[in-house]
């Protein structure tokens, strides 16, 4: 049981909350934004990654905003294929949990 509780159940919860969050911030009047939406959903999974591929240095203060700014999309980005793979870890895990139920 403390298997299923922090391999399935707690990280479905802290993916689903953060994804609900994030849904009503990208609610627009002209439509959905998939592509705010995929950023703040990858960015805390993506966060180690963010400042590995530029390193902000040497710039004054709008140039070291504007690298952050594109770390924190770089980031977002690899989150968001980090979130696709921890899903599927979590429905890999629920299929073990049921096959070895039987």
């Amino acid at each position: 049981m403390k298997r299923v509780l922090f391999k399935v159940i707690l990280p479905l919860l802290v993916i689903a909350a953060w994804m609900n969050m994030c849904y009503w911030i990208c609610i627009r009047a002209d439509g959905f934004d998939f592509f705010l939406y995929w950023i703040m959903i990858g960015c805390p999974y993506g966060i180690r990654k963010m400042c590995m591929f530029i390193v902000p240095k040497n710039f004054g203060i709008a140039g070291n905003i504007g690298i952050l700014a594109l770390n924190c999309i770089i980031g977002g980005v690899i989150g968001g294929g980090i979130i696709i793979i921890k899903i599927t870890s979590i429905f890999i895990e629920i299929l073990n949990f049921v096959r070895c139920k039987k």
